[in-house]
């Protein structure tokens, strides 16, 4: 199977992506068949040179039926190639992550209560039910 995906290169710290249509079965930064484009995520968004795409490649290995990696369909659907994939529902992504846990620690106890309530059901009943068999056991003692 066809993937157009990103294979990084540049130096530690200093990412820089390249474009390619490689096979899926291929390492990330390993073989590929052609390179499409490339991508700097360093730059601002609305710098020129943050994007390069081969436009006329990219159509063509899209109609040999080469599936886009998310972040590739992203790239592209920016640039009007593809339509823009829909968005991922990811809601605490924006929240910071010392208030993510105060969150979680804040629920956690309301989540704790409601669990605890079943557990509680069954241990009484587990204790009706031993409450026979301690007695016969004392009767047979006698």
């Amino acid at each position: 199977m066809l993937k157009l995906r990103l294979s990084m290169g540049g130096t530690k710290k200093r990412p820089v992506y390249k474009i390619v249509v490689a096979d899926s079965k291929f390492p990330r930064d390993g073989r590929f068949i052609e390179k499409l484009g490339f991508f700097n995520p360093l730059l601002p968004k609305e710098k020129k040179e943050r994007i390069g795409l081969q436009t006329d490649r990219i159509k063509y290995w899209l109609s040999q039926g080469a599936q886009p990696t998310t972040r590739v369909a992203r790239l592209l659907g920016e640039h009007e190639l593809i339509p823009m994939p829909a968005k991922g529902n990811n809601p605490m992504k924006a929240v910071p992550k010392k208030e993510r846990k105060k969150e979680a620690k804040e629920e956690s106890p309301k989540e704790g209560q409601k669990a605890d309530a079943p557990k509680e059901a069954p241990k009484a009943e587990e204790k009706k039910a031993d409450a026979p068999k301690e007695a016969p056991k004392a009767e047979e003692k006698k």
